[in-house]
């Protein structure tokens, strides 16, 4: 165990001038308040707040924010109150150790709306003092250090948990060594089996080609050397989860993974990041569209590096990292940089940033109560962002996250120019609306006096925002036609449930979902965006509301003229629960496509034919048409076994079709109806995990999607 000795001799290290008898007081103060009480791991519970005093002094963090550590949770867990932290310490302590018992009390893995809720406290509770996040990102760094020893199914929790909200902000404020601990240490609990099979490849590639790390550090150290550059090299192979993900997103097998190697370079000042990138390049072919410099476009969060990725050792790739010491600070700090010490004195590094000016520009934006899932939303995308650069064409700077589009561009410079966008120009080429822009390019954005954004905007936007701005345009316009329609939709509910919609009973459902006011809520209501079911169970949560209500074809679809028919598109057969977008036809209506359908590029020149769709919330009738293709063993009564699987998950089997007939198997085309794409997942699941199915997957036909439509517009 550590002593409180021993935590002294690391601040010391440090911060020679540390208040050695306040650390002995908090450290004594701690083990006394939580005596008797022990970790699951039969641990005593005083040893956790020690082990995240280390974390924090490890990162030469400052006595307050140390001592915080030691008494986070003394106010939560123990007799100790406000008043005794802040009379045995200082009113700093007694406060920042309340805001960590704060964030702890945040239940961040419950309902959207609650989580959001919770999540905007706990970006407010940052902008007060950095600190507090500090401690609670080092307090959850010990918890999933030593998670092995929780039940499983909040070992799952904490890790979904860790993985969807402390680690991405760890990242997006600058501490990526704790990111990707945090990361890594979720991903060992999550996908334990996947962590190890990445682990297990990489020890036969090592046994396969020696240690590539030491001999790529010997290179560069020899090509330094000979430009007489002071330099300090670390390599290393990249963690386990970032493997994985990029694995994911790129669905590239291991084998075919080519930059799993990282190196940094710490060189002295500025000049010799850019003398050592030359000297990379000479030696080694760069990568083309792999190069990042991020000291002259530094990232929000102060990070500067540059960033490059050549062709190493026996052609295999690898990214190398260029940056100063003070930059190599923030990089592995972030936040914590602001606070940290040297020699008992703040160290004043000029690349730390603040967050808080990230943090302000959030609540400033979302300020609203009204706003929970757009606020947590927006700081989601905000925390996972990888920034582009784009120019406008005055040659000014738009900082954008990685996939925005020029919709984005345009209401980064203004909220009126992106809403009166109707077409971009980029590098002087008319562009769709919808490209992903990439770093460098030159935008111009087209405007037109009376245009308003689309609700197929909100599809297209990548920051939060613009998808913001665009919601609240969509409320404004039409707002009365919205709300006469709620009215009446909350009249018709509350009558099947012998009920009146009264001005009172409206309000009372708006405050208790979170909405300004009873015209908010019928505006959303009028708009799809809540159901009148939901109404009517926040006031009556005990009445059994008739579950027999299912939504029938002519409802299904939300967006459609009044008469209006649609059908489902061949080719993707979209499904309730999938975004989707609807093509008009003369004489045939609307087809309806899932968004991400490629056939939907033939009509990218004819946007006065599309049309914003949604599917009506509530439970959907079995009637939506969808194919599978499904591989199952060639034996005596698989067939009949298969069709039970499907009729056990509820699902109609319209058609069947064999596609190819061998001696032990059999190919057949199944067509089903179903009530959505969750009942969708149900069937395919059911049937991977059976014995009898080698494969099974969801069929899109595009040329017969593409063959039909073709026709109808001659």
């Amino acid at each position: 165990m550590i002593t409180a000795d021993h935590l002294i001799g690391l601040i010391r290290a440090y911060n020679p001038s540390t208040n050695a008898e306040l650390i002995t007081k908090a450290y004594n103060y701690c083990k006394e308040m939580h005596d008797g009480q022990f970790r699951r791991s039969g641990e005593p519970y005083y040893t956790h707040p020690v082990e995240v005093g280390v974390v924090l002094a490890d990162q030469h963090l400052d006595d307050a924010t140390i001592v915080t550590a030691l008494l986070h949770d003394t106010i939560e867990d123990t007799k100790a109150n406000f008043s005794d932290v802040e009379r045995e310490f200082s009113f700093e302590i007694a406060n920042l150790v309340d805001g960590v018992t704060k964030l702890t009390n945040l239940q961040l893995s419950s309902t959207e709306t609650k989580q959001a809720e919770n999540f905007r406290k706990l970006i407010m509770a940052t902008s007060k003092d950095v600190r507090v996040t500090l401690v609670k990102l080092a307090d959850r760094l010990h918890n999933m250090r030593t998670i092995r020893s929780m039940r499983p199914e909040k070992q799952e929790q904490k890790a979904r948990e860790t993985m969807d909200i402390y680690a991405p902000l760890a990242g997006r404020m600058g501490m990526h060594w704790l990111r990707e601990e945090l990361e890594d240490l979720a991903f060992q609990v999550l996908n334990s089996e996947g962590r190890q099979s990445i682990i297990r490849r990489f020890i036969k590639l090592q046994n396969e080609t020696g240690d590539v790390v030491q001999q790529i550090e010997a290179d560069l150290l020899e090509e330094t050397g000979r430009a007489k550059i002071d330099v300090e090299v670390s390599g290393r192979a990249k963690k386990p989860y970032s493997i994985w993900r990029k694995m994911q997103t790129k669905q590239l097998s291991f084998s075919r993974l080519s930059d799993i190697y990282g190196f940094r370079v710490i060189v002295e000042d500025e000049s010799d990041c850019y003398k050592t990138l030359g000297l990379i390049h000479q030696r080694w072919r760069a990568v083309p569209g792999r190069f990042k410099d991020y000291i002259s476009q530094p990232k929000s969060n102060g990070y500067r590096s540059i960033h490059t990725t050549v062709s190493g050792r026996n052609a295999r790739r690898v990214e190398v990292q260029i940056r100063t010491k003070a930059m190599h600070q923030v990089a592995e700090k972030g936040a914590a940089a602001t606070w940290s010490y040297r020699d008992g004195e703040r160290e004043n590094n000029p690349f730390a940033l603040d967050p808080s000016a990230w943090i302000a520009s959030l609540t400033e934006q979302f300020g609203s109560e009204g706003d929970h899932g757009e606020f947590l939303e927006a700081v989601r995308l905000e925390m996972y962002t990888d920034q582009v650069f784009c120019f406008t064409p005055k040659g000014e700077v738009i900082k954008l996250p990685r996939g925005a589009t020029p919709i984005d561009f345009a209401y980064a410079i203004h909220t009126r120019i992106g809403s009166a966008c109707v077409s971009a120009k980029v590098d002087g080429i008319r562009v769709p609306l919808w490209t992903r822009l990439r770093n460098g390019q030159s935008v111009q954005i087209i405007t037109a006096e009376g245009q308003t954004p689309p609700a197929s905007w909100i599809d297209i936007a990548a920051t939060g925002r613009a998808k913001t701005a665009i919601r609240r345009s969509l409320r404004e316009v039409d707002r009365e036609r919205f709300v006469n329609l709620g009215r009446e939709l909350a009249r018709v509910a509350f009558e099947n449930v012998n009920k009146k919609a009264t001005d009172r009973a409206l309000s009372t459902a708006a405050k208790q979902m979170g909405l300004p006011d009873r015209s908010e809520l019928l505006a959303r209501l009028g708009s799809a965006e809540i159901t009148s079911r939901e109404v009517v169970a926040v006031l009556y949560p005990n009445l059994k509301l008739d579950a027999t209500d299912e939504v029938g074809a002519e409802r299904a679809v939300v967006g459609l003229e009044l008469g209006q028919n649609f059908e489902h598109a061949a080719c993707c057969h979209p499904l309730p629960g999938e975004r989707i977008v609807g093509i008009t036809f003369r004489g045939k209506g609307v087809v309806v496509h899932t968004i991400n359908c490629p056939n939907l590029q033939s009509y990218e020149e004819q946007m006065g034919r599309w049309l914003d769709l949604h599917w009506q919330d509530g439970q959907h009738a079995v009637i939506h048409p969808v194919q599978i293709m499904v591989t199952i063993r060639n034996g005596a009564g698989v067939m009949g076994h298969i069709c039970a699987l499907i009729g056990d998950q509820k699902a109609n089997i319209s058609d069947m079709k064999f596609v190819e007939r061998k001696p032990d198997y059999f190919k057949l085309m199944v067509e089903l109806e179903l009530r959505d794409v969750s009942q969708l997942h149900m069937v395919l699941t059911a049937l991977e995990a059976d014995n009898d199915v080698a494969e099974v997957n969801r069929h899109n036909d595009l040329q017969l999607g593409r063959e039909n439509e073709v026709f109808e517009v001659e």
